[in-house]
């Protein structure tokens, strides 16, 4: 591989932003110059970024599952929302596959297992611009959630496990009435029918959801996979999650729960729409306000992955004391290194020539161009 030289370019280092060049060999960051080179790509004044690192998107299901009863082509769906995750600026990602369901005409417990194995296919093809890992989104109440796990996991690795539970009136959905607005919302369900739902809901935790997570724990530890607990809503719900050895606290809901991870040591993942939003779609905390608190560590996009790259720029003008190489830290360095990555997530020597060349238009960051190990692939 020839050596790759970027110059006149606004590199954001760990801790500093600095004007100059990069050199690239081997796929590797092998120098980095505080001057501008004599020869080499000119970045025109751009941003250099550590390509982003996306530990929970759910967004692959948009392209599998696009209508109500349609099921596309796995690969497809795999390369289509690889180019999206791409066009965000992302070079590693978690795919968030979805293990249970509470609809029972929606059984969903081989769509983990096809969709991991339409991943490793694509991979191993080389069609896809980021290198994807696997998050498993695993629903405690849902009668086939167990089974999709362990299907899943006998496809292939699972890199992460989230532990959630949507019921209404617990952790995200605290309130019924936020409940009812998101589901008859995205017409879900009709009107008539939401209380009966609601109820049957409930029912379902109280049959389903501790055997699930047992039966999650036991993987977990037997594959030593890292798990994370989800919408965390009480400093309760923290002591449990740090009881069942979870090392990530996502979307916690409040200001307590969110204040007893960061005491507990737990690193907190927030919504980067939400930061964008200027608030949670569920009436939760907002990333701003954990983010004030001095909690933030890492970003997400979930469910818009172009948000990443915007709330990363947006931190720093919303939270003065976070400056941007500290914006940048949350969707690269950190996520790289809870999730044992380190050989990525910063512009440092030795490390993976993973990068993205920003620009700004209209006041949104723009994608320019990516490099996965020093390959253009955007």
């Amino acid at each position: 591989m020839a050596d790759l030289v970027l110059t006149n370019a606004n590199l954001v280092l760990a801790d500093e932003v600095v004007h100059g060049t990069l050199l690239i060999r081997d796929g590797q960051i092998e120098d980095i110059a505080n001057k501008t080179a004599q020869k080499g790509e000119d970045m025109g004044g751009d941003y250099i970024l550590p390509g982003l690192i996306e530990l929970h998107t759910d967004h692959l299901e948009n392209h599998y599952r696009p209508r109500p009863g349609v099921q596309w082509p796995a690969v497809s769906a795999v390369m289509a929302h690889d180019a999206q995750i791409a066009a965000a600026g992302i070079t590693t990602v978690f795919d968030a596959l979805r293990a249970g369901s509470f609809d029972p005409g929606d059984y969903l417990a081989r769509d983990g297992e096809i969709l991991m194995g339409a991943i490793r296919t694509a991979q191993e093809q080389n069609l896809l611009r980021a290198e994807h890992f696997i998050h498993l989104r695993c629903e405690l109440p849902c009668p086939d959630t167990l089974e999709a796990a362990q299907l899943t996991a006998q496809t292939g690795r699972i890199h992460l496990i989230s532990l959630m539970d949507h019921t209404p009136g617990a952790r995200q959905f605290t309130s019924l009435d936020k409940f009812k607005q998101y589901y008859l919302g995205r017409k879900l369900i009709v009107p008539e029918k939401i209380d009966a739902y609601i109820e049957e809901r409930r029912a379902y935790q109280i049959k389903y959801a501790a055997h699930n997570k047992q039966g999650l724990l036991d993987m977990a530890k037997a594959y030593q996979i890292p798990m994370l607990s989800h919408d965390d809503a009480t400093p309760a719900h923290v002591e449990e999650a740090v009881a069942d050895g979870v090392m990530i606290s996502e979307f916690p809901t409040t200001a307590e729960s969110a204040a007893a991870a960061h005491k507990h040591g737990l690193k907190i993942l927030m919504g980067a729409p939400n930061l964008i939003r200027g608030g949670s779609h569920s009436g939760n905390i907002s990333t701003e306000e954990v983010a004030r608190a001095g909690y933030l560590d890492i970003m997400s996009s979930d469910y818009v992955p172009a948000s990443l790259l915007m709330a990363a720029f947006e931190l720093p003008k919303r939270v003065e004391t976070i400056t941007l190489p500290q914006a940048i830290a949350t969707v690269s360095k950190n996520s790289a290194a809870i999730a044992g990555l380190n050989d990525r997530g910063e512009i440092a020597l030795g490390k993976r020539a993973d990068l993205v060349r920003v620009s700004t238009a209209a006041q949104v960051p723009l994608v320019k161009q990516l490099w996965r190990q020093g390959s253009r692939v955007l």
